[in-house]
């Protein structure tokens, strides 16, 4: 069996894994990012959810709270000025009218973005497109190796530091981890795309009582919304109304959620074509590669992050980044002109700790991203994009520091990752 060695593995490139990555890398460690799609971005381009959200905070003028990579990625992007501050400096026709999302203007360029911004490393930062972690090879208390599967077969990975960006907790539950999944999980959705509409102010309530109408015949299981919405151009519909019950790490129903999102996807489709003015010469143009998954597993790690600790604002030493989305759980039932039931609870910018990020019983291993050690109501809040990124990068840069400190990451001071990120100019974010 082949064996690749170097000093951090990132498992998993989506959100916090690009910024793990990255961040490992710019910390001069030799590092390798594996992902199971052929491009990184995870829920930007696997599922096509255009924002990035957790960015800004609704107060004070929609206050940009999360620096660092997250903030270079919508600077790049276009969404944002340099050295943005606030709402105002971003693009006014990305930044939501009444909300903190900013929009990412095409999701195909972000992956070249993070194609490009994982190339300019050489050496010292290799991807691996099309490689999935399948198993873990662990040695006392710590991961010896991680197997993965690509087109050369079997790879043992062997790694000092390994930083399990799966969104799914996939390293850390196979290492023996504690990790909990209740049930049942919020759904997951499939995002998608139709194309020639003839936009008008009637639409969205139509095509909300289209979708009514189908799910009263039986032919729609579920949806929320709907999330119609002309993200990309004026006459190009970009729709998150897909709800499917499910568990994610579970293969077979993984499987039978991504057939029945392209149903209710393609439903929803006739549906509006048939009844609704403006979609009579609509075509389908397409669904995202994968469908969007919200919450499986989640490790039960040094710190567990509660709902009480967002609403306190409670205040941590070893705080890496900063969380301010609003308390976003998507019931598994139909939700009509909202995602959510309503009165969901809008938290004050929060501290995220280091210690949330650390498994029990794996001295080598971080978890980055929707994964991390919280409440199910807590991470309804830290499991969007920027967050994750943030987290992400902490991670990344947490990984780099044990490799120069000879230790592992379980032994880390957080308030050292704390500091190190700031003088990098990203970490938790303070209101002055």
């Amino acid at each position: 069996m082949k064996t690749i060695k170097t000093d951090v593995l990132v498992c998993g490139g989506g959100c916090a894994g690009v910024a793990a990555a990255l961040a490992s890398a710019r910390n001069n460690v030799r590092t390798l990012v594996i992902e199971r799609a052929g491009f990184l971005g995870g829920i930007i381009t696997a599922t096509g959810l255009p924002y990035f959200d957790g960015l800004m905070a609704k107060q004070q003028g929609r206050r940009i709270i999360v620096r660092g990579i997250p903030l270079e990625l919508a600077v790049l992007m276009g969404s944002a000025k340099p050295n943005a501050r606030t709402g105002d400096d971003c693009r006014s026709d990305l930044l939501g009218k009444t909300s903190n999302a900013l929009r990412i203007p095409n999701v195909e360029e972000f992956k070249l973005l993070a194609d490009r911004l994982i190339t300019q490393h050489g050496e010292m930062l290799t991807p691996l497109y099309h490689t999935m972690a399948c198993d873990v090879e662990r040695r006392g208390d710590r991961i010896a190796a991680v197997l993965v599967a690509n087109k050369d077969g079997l790879v043992r990975v062997e790694a000092k530091q390994v930083v399990d960006c799966t969104g799914d907790a996939d390293i850390a539950a196979w290492a023996g981890c504690p990790v909990e999944q209740l049930q049942p999980t919020m759904p997951m959705s499939l995002h998608f795309r139709i194309g020639n509409v003839r936009k008008n102010d009637a639409m969205k309530s139509a095509a909300r009582e289209a979708l009514v109408a189908a799910h009263e015949r039986g032919d729609l299981p579920a949806f929320y919304g709907p999330g119609l919405n002309f993200a990309f151009a004026d006459d190009e519909a970009y729709i998150h109304a897909v709800r499917v019950p499910g568990n994610a790490v579970d293969a077979a129903d993984l499987t039978r959620a991504e057939m029945q999102g392209r149903r209710d996807a393609w439903t929803m489709f006739r549906a509006w074509k048939e009844n609704v003015p403006g979609f009579e010469e609509a075509y389908f143009i397409c669904s995202g590669p994968y469908i969007g998954i919200r919450e499986t597993r989640r490790i039960q790690g040094a710190y567990v992050l509660t709902a009480d600790d967002l609403r306190a604002r409670r205040s941590f030493d070893d705080a890496i980044a900063t969380g301010c989305w609003y308390l976003d759980v998507h019931p598994n039932s139909v939700t009509v002109g909202s995602a959510n039931r309503g009165g969901e609870f809008q938290p004050e910018p929060y501290d995220i700790p280091y210690r949330s990020l650390v498994p029990r019983s794996v001295s080598n291993l971080l978890v980055a991203g929707r994964c991390h050690s919280a409440t199910a109501e807590a991470a309804s809040s830290t499991r969007v994009t920027c967050t994750a990124m943030a987290m992400g990068q902490a991670a990344g840069t947490a990984a780099a520091l044990a490799v120069h400190a000879g230790s592992d990451m379980a032994a880390l001071d957080g308030t050292k990752v704390r500091s190190t990120l700031a003088a990098q100019g990203a970490g938790p974010f303070s209101y002055a």
